[in-house]
C-alpha cells in the first residue's frame, strides 16, 4: 500500500504516525522548493515540532517547473519518510520519521492564481526558499504581473505585492522571509533585488516602504548532508518491513544546522520550531556558524581532497576509514585549522565541539561523498577556504603548519596535468587518470614543470591573481610545500602525512 492519510491507520503500531489533529493545523508557511534540502531540513524541524505541540503549523509548497514528483506529493498527502543514517557522538544512528509538514503542493506554472490567493490567508507567516544559488538573482525587467513571473525573486514579490493590496497595506500582515540558498547575506540579498524589481515594475511607494519595514529578511545558514533517494536495495527493504510504498522517502545525515539571523523577539516567537532541535538556532549574528562551517568542514575538505586522490581512495568514508588519513584529518582541522578561527566570537570549545562533528559526519558509512566532487573548481575553493586560513596562523605563529603546507602540496601535484581528449586536462595518481575540472586548470598546467619543482611552488604560490596575494611571503612556506611535494612524488600520501604529523609534535 502507498504511504498516505488514509492508510496511515493500518500502518505496525511500532511506526510513529502523525496524530489525527495534525492534518487540521493552519497553513503558515509557503515554501518555494520542493527538493530534498528543504524536506531534509526546515520541514523536518517544523514537523519535530508539531508533533511537539510546539509549533503548530504547515507548509504550502511552490513548485516552479513541470517536472518532478507533484504527483506523489498529491498521492501521499504530502507524507514522506526521512532516513537518518549517520553517526553522532560515536554512535551509529538509524532512524525513521514520516513527516506531514507539507500540506500541499501547487504548481507556479498551471496553478499561479491559487498561489496568489494563499497570499490573502490570515494564517500565512513565514516564506522559505530553496532555488538553488542562481535562484537570488536579479532578472532584469521581470515583469511581476505575468502568469507567473519569470524568476523566483518576481515570484515572490508579485505574491507580497497581492497580500499588500489585498489586506490594504496592513503593517500586521508583512511576513517572515527566510532563504536558504548557499550564498552569503542571502537574506539582504533577496531584499535588495525585491526593492529594484519594485522600482522596475513601478509599484506605488506605498507599497515600497510596506515591503522595506514590515517584511523581515532573514538570512539564514543551513548544513545538512542530503543524498536524497536511497538506492533501490535499501529502499525496498524499509519498505518491506514498514508496510507501505513510499516514492518519495529520502535519506539525510544526523547533522542538521539551519542558523537563523535575526534580534527580532517578535520574528523569533513566529519561529518557535527553533525551540524543538538543537540544530535550529536564532541569533542576531550568524557569521559565527558559517565561519566554522566554511573553515572546519569545507576548508578540510579541501585541503586533503588533493591527498586522496592521490593515495587512490575514492570517497571520503573510504579515507576515513584508514588511521593515518583520519588522524591526519582530525590534526589539520582540529589543531591547526580551529586554532586559527578563535576569536572574539567563536571559542576554542565552539571549534573542537565543531570539529567532532565534522569527524562523525566524515566518518558516515551510508553516505558515498566522492573526492573527485570535491575537486571542482580547487583552486577558487582553495583561496576562499584557506588562504584567509593561512594568513591568520601566521599571524599569531612564526611556525610553518605542517598539514596545511602538506595540504597545499596535494593541491599543486593534483594540478599537474596533460592535455586529453577534448583539451580536457587530466591528471594521474599513478594507478589511474582523473578529470580536472577548474577554470585554473590551464594556468596550473603552464606553471607545472616535473624538473623544477621549487621554481614550480614558487611561481604558483607566488601568482597574485590566483590567491589575490603572494604567498611566498610566508616565511617557510614555499620550502615545506616544495619537500611536501617531493616526498609524495617519493614516498607516497601515507608517508608524507606521517612526516607532517611528526613535524607538528616536534613543533609543539
Amino acid at each position: 500500500m502507498i504511504l498516505s492519510a488514509s492508510t496511515l491507520p493500518r500502518l505496525p503500531k511500532e511506526i510513529n504516525i502523525p496524530a489525527d489533529n495534525y492534518f487540521q493545523l493552519p497553513e503558515k508557511v509557503m515554501q518555494f522548493g520542493t527538493g530534498v534540502l528543504l524536506r531534509a531540513l526546515p520541514d523536518y524541524f517544523i514537523d519535530q515540532a508539531n508533533k511537539q505541540n510546539i509549533f503548530n503549523g504547515r507548509i504550502v509548497a511552490v513548485k516552479s517547473t513541470t517536472q518532478g514528483n507533484a504527483d506523489a506529493f498529491g498521492n501521499q498527502n504530502g507524507l514522506y519518510t526521512i532516513c537518518v543514517k549517520g553517526i553522532e557522538q560515536g554512535k551509529t544512528i538509524d532512524d525513521r520519521y514520516i513527516n506531514a509538514s507539507i500540506s500541499r503542493v501547487l504548481s507556479a506554472v498551471t496553478e499561479w492564481e491559487k498561489i496568489l490567493q494563499y497570499g490573502h490567508s490570515n494564517d500565512l507567516e513565514i516564506i522559505i526558499s530553496n532555488t538553488t544559488e542562481v535562484g537570488i538573482v536579479l532578472l532584469e525587467n521581470d515583469n511581476i504581473f505575468a502568469n507567473p513571473p519569470a524568476s523566483f525573486p518576481g515570484k515572490l514579490l508579485a505574491l507580497l505585492h497581492e497580500r499588500f493590496i489585498f489586506f490594504e497595506g496592513n503593517v500586521q500582515k508583512g511576513l517572515v522571509i527566510i532563504p536558504t540558498e548557499l550564498i552569503p547575506d542571502n537574506g539582504v540579498k533577496l531584499k535588495d533585488i525585491l526593492l529594484i524589481l519594485s522600482k522596475q515594475n513601478k509599484l506605488s511607494d506605498e507599497f515600497i516602504f510596506w515591503l522595506d519595514k514590515y517584511n523581515e529578511f532573514c538570512s539564514s545558514l543551513v548544513d545538512r548532508i542530503v543524498p536524497g533517494k536511497l538506492n533501490a536495495a535499501d529502499k525496498i527493504s524499509i519498505e518491506n518491513k514498514a508496510g507501505y510504498e513510499d516514492e518519495l522517502m529520502i535519506m539525510a545525515e544526523p547533522y542538521r544546522l539551519w542558523a537563523i539571523e535575526t534580534g527580532n523577539e517578535m520574528v523569533k516567537r513566529k519561529l518557535s520550531f527553533s525551540e524543538c532541535d538543537e540544530g535550529a538556532i536564532i541569533a542576531p549574528d550568524i557569521t559565527k556558524f558559517r565561519e566554522l562551517k566554511l573553515r572546519l568542514l569545507n576548508g578540510t575538505h579541501s585541503l586533503n581532497c588533493g591527498l586522496a586522490v592521490l593515495a587512490g581512495f575514492e570517497t571520503v568514508r573510504d579515507a576515513m576509514e584508514n588511521a593515518y588519513f583520519k588522524n591526519f584529518v582530525r590534526q589539520l582541522m582540529q589543531v591547526e585549522i580551529a586554532s586559527s578561527v578563535v576569536n572574539d566570537q567563536i571559542t576554542s570549545d565552539d571549534a573542537w565541539a565543531f570539529g567532532n562533528k565534522v569527524m562523525d559526519r566524515f566518518s558516515n558509512p551510508f553516505i558515498e561523498h566522492h573526492w573527485l566532487s570535491i575537486t571542482l573548481q580547487y583552486t577558487s575553493k582553495m583561496l576562499m577556504r584557506n588562504v584567509p586560513i593561512l594568513k591568520r596562523h601566521y599571524q599569531l605563529s612564526e611556525n610553518v603548519p605542517a598539514c596545511i603546507a602538506l595540504g597545499f602540496a596535494g593541491y599543486i601535484l593534483f594540478m599537474k596535468s596533460r592535455k586529453g581528449e577534448n583539451n580536457k586536462f587530466v591528471g594521474n595518481n599513478g594507478v589511474r587518470d582523473y578529470p580536472i575540472t577548474d577554470d585554473k586548470a590551464a594556468t596550473l598546467h603552464a606553471k607545472w614543470n616535473a624538473e623544477d619543482i621549487p621554481g614550480t611552488v614558487a611561481n604558483i604560490l607566488g601568482d597574485e591573481n590566483l590567491w589575490s596575494m603572494n604567498l611566498l611571503a610566508f616565511p617557510g612556506f614555499k620550502e615545506a610545500v616544495t619537500r611536501n611535494i617531493e616526498s609524495l612524488i617519493s614516498n607516497g600520501v601515507k608517508a608524507s602525512m606521517q612526516h607532517a604529523l611528526n613535524k607538528k609534535q616536534t613543533d609543539q
